[in-house]
Order: structure tokens, then sequence, then C-alpha cells
């Protein structure tokens, strides 16, 4: 094995310029903040979904128009409500079991009143 030199374990890097990491931070807040769409607005579905899960059932939210983090939270404040697991992907939320009336209805009490349930 190599042997690492005490001055690489200690080394600190300064920086004087932190007028561009500000504006970079600021920035990019505002820009999302900008082209968010109301909760109101978007276009929720809500789906049971068999397909590539070896025939177990799934509720599927799509149509999502938030940041990872919103996803994120929504999807976790669903799944404790629902008393199950699930993931969020690919601004997705999953809910293990057919609990679709009950996703419609707490998503509407959180302010997406455009959620519609699609599927058979």
């Amino acid at each position: 094995m190599k042997k690492e030199n005490k001055s690489d374990q200690n080394r600190m890097v300064y920086s004087t310029d932190l007028g561009s990491l500000k504006n970079f931070f600021d920035s990019s807040d505002e820009e999302e903040n900008l082209n968010a769409i109301p909760k109101n607005k978007q276009m929720v579905r809500v789906t049971l979904d068999r397909k590539q899960r070896g025939g177990k059932e799934v509720t599927l939210i799509t149509g999502l128009e938030e940041s990872d983090e919103v996803i994120k939270q929504l999807g976790s404040f669903l799944k404790t409500k629902c008393g199950v697991g699930g993931s969020t992907k690919d601004g997705e939320i999953i809910v293990q079991g057919d609990h679709r009336e009950k996703v419609i209805k707490l998503l509407i009490e959180k302010g997406y009143t455009n959620t519609k349930r699609t599927g058979g």
C-alpha cells in the first residue's frame, strides 16, 4: 500500500471569490420559483399498475411538476398516511397496494385539485 504524506492530509484550499458562488445559489432558487406551476393547475394522474412488478399492485402517481425534494416529501406523506411502503423515481410516486381513492383524497386536501383517477 502507498503511504500518504501528512502534508496531503492537511491541505486547505482558500477562495476569495464568493460573489460568483452566491449568485449561483441565489439565481437557481429564484428560477425554480418562477417556473413552478401552481398545485391547482397541475394535471396529476393516479393509476393502478401491475406491469413489471410480478403481479403485485401499486398505486402510481404521475404528472407532478415539482422539484425532486417536494416529490420525495409528498411520497413520504402519502406512504405514511396509507401505512405502506413505496418509492419515488423519475418524478413519479409509487405506493404499494391499491390506495387510489385515499391517495386522491389526500392529494386534493394538499391542494392538487386537478387530480384524476386513470386506468381501469
